[in-house]
């Protein structure tokens, strides 16, 4: 970065610490310069016709990138992210206004723009700095830099300074996903950022997952009776958000940036190169999976992450319940099961309606596993988070039968008998089982119940 673009940021830091207003905006010159350039009135001036209302809104990087196409000095670009603004017709033609030298550069912080009134009625914690978010998580600030400092890896993924745990279970369609568990110090502090924070913003009302009141069954349930149903799935859901989206996330709320970096480096993670050297659990898997673990994303195993990602997903649901309403049909999604039905006119529209999904799901950051799209049309079996939908929300017939089966031959010949996985403790996973059923279709899960209380189990 050269010597004029450091310049427009050292002004930018004295103006966005002013009051904005044109008396403000050409005292903030004179203190950076030790003087006011003969520019100073008609830059100040074209600034805020620029800016309007919106001045505190804008970054100390976007405030440079407009003074620099104010000066005569290009097309204003001081951070490669940052958007081009639109050339100043009365000012653009002019030539090169002279930058004198920073003579005195502004600590002061920036004048926060007014909270939004939708943020105002949350009732979050407030907390201004740094100090505050340190003591509001009752951790001094040296341990919150410890914690939020997710550049510092070992190799090995069980060293004392990881502050993770990791493990590879295999998922039920094949491969594995990493469950990253964080330990006891910073799980205490994921959970008080969720309790206080997290579980105040309502998600879309189309997620089910991760929700009180709502469940697989409160999803299936909205898709029942319909002559299409569509089931979609999002790849690698949680490692596909981010640490810049949960930091926008954070500072939608009215944090500062500061504050907002530190939240999101709280609650995300980058597993260590440690994790994929085992060909047996995570040398296998594919690169792109294996890219998006290795940057910092949303751990799965972290308390946090099932709330960030239904408010990350938001503007996804938002457009996808708009997609499906507009061709009559309803939308849910459960965490990364995306459903989708409808009457006739959706099912005329079905063979196509996957392509809209897709494209607006990768406009939003996320991607579609095409493998696991399914259109399940009337007459055939209609199911989604295992979850039967033809007429109502019903058990599998197999499945039921299944269970059934299983238990009878545990009432006759043993529960040993039938543990074929080695369950360590199988009555646990029996009752596990027929509390889904229950909570499906209560009316079938008596029979069961009966029968699992029949078994005799040893000691």
């Amino acid at each position: 970065m050269n010597i004029e673009k450091l310049t427009v940021l050292a002004l930018a830091d004295a103006m966005l610490a002013s009051d904005g207003s044109m008396p403000g905006l050409t005292a903030a010159c004179g203190r950076v310069f030790g003087m006011s350039p003969l520019w100073t009135p008609r830059i100040c001036a074209a600034l805020i016709e620029r800016t309007g209302e919106n001045f505190y809104h804008f970054s100390r990087h976007e405030i440079a990138g407009i003074l620099l196409q104010l000066l005569g000095r290009g097309d204003g670009d001081v951070d490669d992210d940052e958007d081009d603004v639109e050339d100043d017709d009365d000012i653009a033609e002019q030539e090169r206004l002279e930058l004198p030298e920073v003579r005195r550069y502004c600590i002061d912080p920036p004048i926060r723009p007014p909270t939004a009134a939708w943020v105002a009625a949350l009732a979050l914690p407030e907390l201004p700095t740094a100090g505050a978010l340190a003591a509001w998580l009752d951790e001094p600030v040296g341990a919150l830099d410890w914690f939020a400092d997710q550049w510092r890896l070992a190799g090995d993924k069980e060293s004392r300074l990881q502050h993770y745990h990791y493990r590879w279970v295999p998922k039920r369609s094949g491969g594995l996903r990493l469950i990253e568990i964080p330990k006891a110090r910073l799980r205490r502090l994921q959970q008080k950022i969720l309790r206080q924070i997290l579980d105040l913003l309502p998600p879309h009302p189309a997620a089910h997952g991760f929700r009180r009141g709502h469940s697989c069954v409160s999803h299936a349930a909205l898709h029942a009776g319909r002559h299409a149903v569509i089931r979609m799935d999002l790849k690698d859901f949680f490692p596909s958000i981010q640490l810049s989206r949960i930091h926008a996330l954070f500072e939608k709320l009215d944090y500062p940036s500061k504050v907002a970096g530190t939240l999101a480096r709280i609650c995300v993670n980058r597993a260590p190169q440690g994790v994929f050297r085992n060909q047996q659990e995570g040398g296998s898997i594919a690169w792109a999976e294996r890219q998006a673990l290795k940057s910092p994303h949303l751990p799965q195993g972290s308390p946090c992450s099932p709330a960030l990602a239904n408010l990350c997903a938001y503007r996804l649901d938002l457009r996808l319940e708009a997609l499906a309403h507009s061709l009559g049909a309803t939308y849910s999604r459960y965490a990364d099961d995306l459903a989708f039905s409808g009457d006739l006119d959706f099912a005329r529209a079905a063979e196509r309606f996957h392509i809209q999904v897709a494209a607006i799901a990768l406009e939003e950051g996320f991607r579609i596993n095409t493998r696991k799209t399914r259109l399940m049309r009337e007459g055939t079996r209609q199911q989604l988070t295992g979850v039967v939908v033809n007429t109502h929300p019903n058990i599998a017939r197999d499945e039921y039968d299944k269970l059934k089966a299983t238990l009878t031959n545990c009432m006759r010949h043993g529960p040993a008998s039938q543990n074929h996985n080695n369950h360590p403790d199988f009555r646990a996973y029996l009752a596990g089982r027929i509390s889904f059923v229950k909570m499906v279709n209560a009316h079938r899960a008596v029979k069961l119940q009966r029968l699992l209380e029949a078994v005799e189990w040893t000691a």
